[in-house]
């Protein structure tokens, strides 16, 4: 089984708001004002000075401080030039703000489109951006060796589990999704060394997922989670962590942008699991597709007049 994985560290070279936001519910209640603050007006905070922002917040400078140190940062000067890198990063500062902010009641539907869009976008964009590819590279070569694949995921991580099992046994990989709990725990208990358990949950917090990848931990398989946020529970039972970086807002929890991060981390998982073996890959995905191709409607041209 693999080594246990060091637990993401924190830090402006991956990214500082996608780092503040993956951090945001393990901080202390002031610095999580503080990192409120950030992310509501990066290009804003990067301008003030830290005594301006410790009153915005109604907290000290020591507090602030303490913030920065908790994001990875050494100190004030150190957020503010990593706030300023991240806003000339993007293209329109003033649109990305406008964008990236939750849906309001009384938003237009144009502008709730926008946002939807923009939110699924860079959900795509930033996980890309910010996957660990060590780590990546280390899971798909133990689903190459593993005998059997466990996937748990419920709710909506229930459905990227059923595209990666879907997509694994294209390929010919002994993979299942369990989604049901009383189900994914049974199955669970028969992994052992030589398997492989994954389990997906963007808060990293569902009881369920959390109990079935300890349980598969427990019995010698390797594990891996796929998660938005680094020091979650679930990252305590898994060998390897996958971080997404989707901006779930209170309007939109659970909704569609965690599970399209999800699923680019599964896209990049199977087509690299997939390139180890072209041409196994090609002859299953051959295969599979003619299969699949016999249970579609054949279409029968129509008579055309003068047609004998």
């Amino acid at each position: 089984m693999a080594e246990q994985q060091a637990r993401p560290q924190p830090g402006a070279d991956v990214g500082i708001l996608v780092t503040i936001r993956s951090l945001l519910p393990n901080l202390a209640p002031v610095e999580r004002r503080v990192a409120q603050a950030v992310l509501d007006d990066p290009q804003g905070v990067a301008w003030r000075s830290i005594s301006e922002l410790a009153r915005t917040c109604g907290t000290s400078a020591t507090s602030v401080v303490r913030f920065c140190r908790a994001v990875g940062l050494r100190g004030y000067p150190d957020l503010r030039l990593a706030l300023a890198g991240a806003v000339a990063r993007d293209d329109d500062a003033a649109a990305v703000a406008a964008a990236s902010h939750d849906i309001n009641p009384g938003d237009d539907a144009a502008t709730i489109t926008s946002k939807i869009a923009y939110a699924d976008a860079r959900a795509v964009t930033d996980t890309a951006s910010h996957l660990d590819i060590a780590i990546l590279v280390q899971v798909t070569e133990a689903l190459a060796k593993a005998g059997r694949i466990d996937i748990y995921g419920v709710g909506a991580s229930g459905f990227v589990a059923l595209d990666l099992q879907m997509k694994l046994q294209r390929i010919g990989r002994p993979a299942f999704a369990w989604p049901d709990p009383h189900m994914a725990i049974s199955s669970a208990a028969l992994r052992g060394s030589g398997d492989v358990a994954i389990g997906l949950s963007h808060t990293g917090t569902t009881v369920d997922t959390i109990d079935a990848l300890r349980e598969a931990h427990s019995h010698g398989a390797a594990t891996a989670a796929v998660t938005n946020f680094p020091w979650s529970p679930i990252t305590e039972v898994a060998d390897f962590v996958l971080i997404t970086a989707a901006r779930e807002t209170a309007f939109r929890s659970g909704a569609t942008t965690s599970r399209i991060a999800q699923l680019t981390v599964v896209d990049c998982l199977f087509v690299t699991l997939a390139q180890q073996d072209l041409p196994g890959t090609r002859v299953a995905l051959e295969r599979t597709f003619a299969a699949a191709q016999a249970k579609r409607v054949r279409r029968t041209r129509r008579q055309q007049p003068g047609d004998q």
